[in-house]
Order: C-alpha cells, then sequence, then structure tokens
C-alpha cells in the first residue's frame, strides 16, 4: 500500500516539475519588463530577472501556485513610477501575489505609492509566502499582506526602509500583515519607517520573530514592534530600538487594540536588547488580561519614565534583566553607532539564566545572533549565557616568550575584532594572509575583517618596538 501511495505521488507531481518553464527577464531579453511575462507564467514556473533598474512598470499581478521568482547577478531594483501611482482601477503595488507557495528571491522595490496611500512593494493575497533575501525602500509599505486563511509568511535575510506615508501618517508601515495563522521574521533589518508608521505591525496569530535588528535611528516612526491582536509572540535574540524622534512611547505593544486573535494570549521575550533613546517612555505595554508574559534575560537600555512593563498580565515571569537608564553604562562597544556587541568588561556577561523552554516548538533560548547586514552568525555560550541579543566571544593569546598577555575577541569571528592588553600599547596592528600579503593594516584595536575571505591569518602586533604573532581564524 505504502509503494501503490508512492507511486500515485510521483505519477501526480512529476509532470508539474516537467513541464515547469523558466522565463527570463531583462534588458536584452524578449522580456523586458515582468509585466510582459507575468499573464505567460504557469503554476510551477521559475522567473528569472536579471540585475538592472525597472523603472515605470505597471503593476504585476502573480497569480499562478508555486512560482520561484529571483533576481540574478545582483539584486535588481523594481522601481514604481506614475503608472502605478495613477492606477484608479487596481493600484496596489508593484507585485501583487495571488498565488499560493510563492518564493521571491534577492529582488529590490522601491517607491510603491498608489492612490489610496496603501501601495506596496509586495501586495501578499495568496497563502504561504517566503521572501527572501529582498530590499524594500521608500513609501507607503514594504509589504502588505492581507487576511489569508492556513498562511504562513515567512520573511527573511530582508532589508525594509522608509516605509508609511506623510498624507495618512500613522497608517503606512515597513511591514504590514494581517490576519493570518503565523509569521516568520528572521535575519532581517527593518529600520526608519516614516511619518508614525511602525518597523513591524502585524495581526497574525502566532508571531516568530528572531534575530533581526528592528530599529529607528532617525526618523519619526511610532512603535517599533506592534502584534495588535495578541496570540502567541515569541520574540528572541533581537536589537529593537527606539530613537530619540520617535512619536511613541513604547517600543513594543501586544493586545492594544484587543486580544481578538485565538488564544493563547502568551508572549515570550528573551535575549533581547531593548535600547530607548528617547527622555521618556516605557519598553513593553501589554493589554492587561494577557494570559502570560516572559521576560528574561534582555537588556533594557536608556529611560524608564514609565517602567520597564505597562499593562497587568495574569502570569509574569520576569528575571535576570539588565535594566540601565545609562545605555554609555551597559559596556557596549559603541551606542552611538549602533553597535551592541558587548565589552570585556559589560555588565551583562554571564548574568543571564539558561532558559529550556519552547514555545510552539522555538526554542526560547537564542542559538544564533543578528548580523549586520540582513544575516546571523552562531551564538556559542562562555560559561554562564549572557544577557542581551549578542554574547561576549574572547581568546585570551600569551606571546610565545610568555610575558605578553593579548585579549582578542571574538577568534574565530566573521566581523570585527578587539584587542585588549592591560600593560602595553598597541602601536600597529597587520594581518597578513597565507601568501605573505598584508591585507590590513591599522593603528586601531577594534576593526572589521567582514571584507576578508574566509580561512586562516596571522594576526602581528607592535607594541614597544616589538611584533608578536598569533593566528586569526575568519568565519
Amino acid at each position: 500500500m505504502k509503494i501503490s501511495i508512492f507511486y500515485s505521488l510521483i505519477i501526480f507531481i512529476l509532470p508539474l516539475y516537467l513541464n515547469a518553464k523558466t522565463w527570463q527577464v531583462g534588458p536584452t531579453r524578449t522580456y523586458t519588463y515582468c509585466s510582459k511575462v507575468a499573464s505567460l507564467v504557469q503554476n510551477g514556473d521559475t522567473i528569472l530577472i536579471d540585475f538592472a533598474t525597472y523603472k515605470n512598470d505597471p503593476q504585476v499581478k502573480w497569480d499562478k501556485n508555486n512560482l520561484y521568482i529571483k533576481g540574478i547577478g545582483g539584486r535588481p531594483r523594481l522601481e514604481a513610477g506614475s503608472i502605478i501611482a495613477n492606477d484608479a482601477t487596481n493600484g496596489k503595488g508593484i507585485f501583487v501575489i495571488s498565488g499560493a507557495n510563492v518564493t521571491v528571491d534577492n529582488i529590490e522595490f522601491a517607491n510603491a505609492a498608489v492612490i489610496d496611500r496603501n501601495g506596496a512593494g509586495i501586495r501578499q493575497e495568496g497563502a504561504n509566502l517566503k521572501i527572501f533575501r529582498c530590499k524594500f525602500v521608500g513609501k507607503e509599505m514594504g509589504i502588505l499582506c492581507g487576511n489569508i486563511a492556513n498562511c504562513k509568511t515567512t520573511i527573511e535575510y530582508s532589508e525594509f526602509f522608509n516605509g508609511g506615508s506623510t498624507f495618512n501618517p500613522g497608517y503606512q508601515h515597513n511591514i504590514y500583515i494581517n490576519h493570518i495563522d503565523t509569521f516568520v521574521f528572521q535575519y532581517n533589518y527593518s529600520h526608519d519607517a516614516i511619518a508614525e508608521g511602525h518597523e513591524l505591525k502585524s495581526r497574525a496569530t502566532n508571531n516568530i520573530i528572531r534575530y533581526n535588528r528592528i530599529a529607528n535611528e532617525v526618523s519619526t516612526d511610532s512603535r517599533t514592534i506592534d502584534l495588535p491582536n495578541g496570540g502567541t509572540a515569541i520574540i528572541v535574540g533581537n536589537i529593537i530600538e527606539q530613537g530619540p524622534n520617535s512619536a511613541n512611547t513604547n517600543l513594543f505593544g501586544y493586545g492594544l487594540e484587543g486580544l481578538s486573535n485565538p488564544a493563547p494570549h502568551n508572549v515570550w521575550i528573551c535575549n533581547n536588547t531593548f535600547i530607548n533613546k528617547k527622555t521618556t517612555g516605557s519598553f513593553i505595554h501589554v493589554q492587561s488580561g494577557t494570559d502570560t508574559l516572559f521576560v528574561k534575560n534582555n537588556i533594557f537600555g536608556g529611560s524608564v519614565t514609565s517602567g520597564i512593563i505597562a499593562g497587568i498580565p495574569d502570569f509574569l515571569d520576569s528575571t535576570h534583566n539588565l535594566i540601565q537608564s545609562k545605555i554609555a553604562d551597559i559596556g557596549f562597544v559603541d551606542p552611538s553607532k549602533y553597535n551592541y556587541h558587548l565589552l570585556t568588561q559589560s555588565s551583562a556577561k554571564n548574568k543571564g539564566i539558561s532558559i529550556t523552554n519552547k514555545a510552539n516548538s522555538y526554542d526560547l533560548q537564542p542559538n544564533k545572533m543578528y548580523k549586520d547586514t540582513c544575516n546571523f552568525e552562531n551564538r556559542t555560550i562562555y560559561n554562564t549565557i549572557d544577557i542581551g541579543a549578542f554574547e561576549f566571544e574572547e581568546t585570551t593569546i600569551i606571546s610565545e616568550n610568555n610575558s605578553i598577555e593579548f585579549k582578542v575577541f571574538p577568534n574565530p569571528s566573521s566581523g570585527r575584532i578587539n584587542i585588549e592588553s592591560k600593560e602595553n600599547d598597541i602601536d600597529n596592528v597587520l594581518i597578513i594572509n597565507s601568501i605573505g600579503e598584508i591585507v590590513l593594516s591599522t593603528k586601531q584595536s577594534n576593526f572589521s575583517i567582514e571584507h576578508l575571505e574566509k580561512g586562516l591569518y596571522f594576526l602581528i602586533i607592535q607594541t614597544n618596538e616589538k611584533y608578536f604573532s598569533f593566528k586569526l581564524s575568519k568565519l
């Protein structure tokens, strides 16, 4: 019986893939714009868009299922113009996706604006959309998802910037997800919504928001994260920042338009770094009557004039959080440049608690860390878990004569390197590759190696007219 079912599935599914077609869009292709090919594609097809800027194409509707739409040779930019802005018949945005199980990969959507002020880079009308490595820039909405039954929307490795409308302040956002079952948001950077828009707003029943940078830095936004109808919220390993110009006074809102989603109404907030650069405000505001509010291992840095938590949940478990009104006293690498990695003297080091709980099968103890821009790196716990979104990593290395001690951290690394020495001034630092070429020279003790290829290097430290060499691994 099992063999019979297996072959039946093969007979049904295989023709879909055998008949699938790849369509190419580009300035030198037969189809120069997405609008030229959208009506031709069938279920299961692939659409490859050449790297270029495509200006003022009409709105494109993708109504077939199981499509894969990808930018190649770089990230193509789809830039909306007057055709979409003046479309009174069906103006919704750059892409309208009504087919199910569609994947959009490596495309930039810019300047979406329409007559009703809800112009979106992507208007989602079909179930189970996946968005990877995309960028949404400019007016009104990055993505606007409608009310869709049995739908899971996944967004990863993507950037959202300057969503909002000055013609309708407070109602357009970087990301706006309406009533669906599950929303997964991971490894993304959503920032600087304008005109009192939110960086992220979701009415989904289940929200999994992990390892992102969600931040207002200079614009006038509203909440950083707004989940207005409750449900289950898993908020783990994020940098969540409110800038000095934000129109709101709290960073995270939950259930504030009523707990109308299906119960339970549980909020799990673990190992995030919350930063408030306003002179007033609170950090978390939940609707009274929320079933569970679980808040552990978080940094709350900045003004707390209205308390850490507003609202009264039925059950509150809140321990091992670091609360510091002076951001500079927490021990971040460079908070003025939004670098909230920990220094060796940080009061967040080794002060967390192990969390074994799961929510909807997701671990609440983080195993990754957000990495600029729109990526992640693995989180290794040394001793006791650190509080906040980042784990401090250090390697103590001793020179061959065993008399000079340096701390180089993190090592291995994929980003920045810090060098510390209690007794010696560092005059110069060189990094040399495997064939003897100098690939970096600096006098700084904090520097980036992001531009280097993965592999093994030699780190040369010059101090007091002496040289010391060590091995350095780039991840």
